[in-house]
């Protein structure tokens, strides 16, 4: 195990803990949302546009000046994906819009037929599902050579565990019981099974660059979904405030 596993562990134990604790934050709940839940949705938008974006791009032009045309590429479909990472993260943005849709259907006919206000099952086994791979994903990256130092891990841990209260509320506010049953426990584990894959499987820096474009989209989704609804009442200056004053910190790092 090297250097970096032992801090990363600690970082994906962080991160795995706030969906097992999120639940007992209940000054989070109630409309009009609460102002913590936008400031830490304004956070995760500042890391993407203020780090990651700018990463994919350097990480594009790494893998174009690495690779080249005449460099062997592992198939024409991922080929294809490394030279347009933006695609990747509009994939990563399009399909969480669509699970988000297929839960607010699921809800919807749900409440026609029974009264009750959650999801049906389907919906609930796809919506953990998806969420379950994309934490994994973010454990994953935990082990990334952009992350060896301590500053850029404690950075990467404080945005995404921000992040995660915000997945947190909307994914309980969807699928209820079974979430505190079920649900958070399977995407809490997926964190440190993304860990184990990355301390004992090396990536190559062309899968990290596409994985991240895949996390910027769908962090992008997933903030603004909670936030653009009108009747949650979302609260902009708490929003607005935690944006600039994640991308001041980062600025400053």
């Amino acid at each position: 195990m090297d250097e970096q596993a032992l801090p990363a562990l600690l970082a994906a134990l962080v991160l795995a803990s706030v969906h097992l604790f999120a639940g007992r934050m209940r000054f989070l709940e109630g409309i009009p949302r609460s102002r913590w839940l936008s400031a830490a949705g304004g956070v995760s938008v500042a890391y993407v546009f203020v780090h990651l974006l700018p990463e994919l791009a350097e990480g594009q032009e790494a893998v174009e000046g690495r690779g080249g045309k005449a460099a062997a590429r592992p198939g024409p479909f991922l080929g294809f994906l490394e030279d347009h990472v933006w695609l990747v993260a509009l994939l990563g943005l399009v399909l969480f819009y669509a699970v988000e849709q297929h839960s607010l259907s699921s809800r919807g006919r749900r409440r026609q037929r029974s009264g009750e206000d959650h999801t049906e099952d389907v919906a609930f086994r796809l919506s953990i599902g998806s969420f379950a791979v994309y934490n994994a994903i973010v454990g994953l990256l935990l082990l990334s050579e952009d992350l060896e130092a301590t500053e850029a891990l404690v950075l990467y841990t404080m945005a995404l565990a921000v992040h995660f209260v915000v997945n947190d509320a909307g994914l309980r506010d969807h699928h209820k019981d079974a979430y505190h049953r079920i649900g958070r426990w399977a995407i809490s584990g997926a964190v440190l099974a993304g860990w184990a894959v990355g301390v004992t499987t090396e990536i190559p820096e062309r899968a990290i660059v596409l994985v991240l474009a895949f996390i910027a989209g769908g962090v992008v989704l997933n903030v603004f979904k909670e936030e653009l609804p009108g009747e949650r009442r979302a609260q902009l200056w708490p929003f607005v405030a935690g944006t600039a004053g994640y991308a001041l910190l980062l600025q400053l790092s």
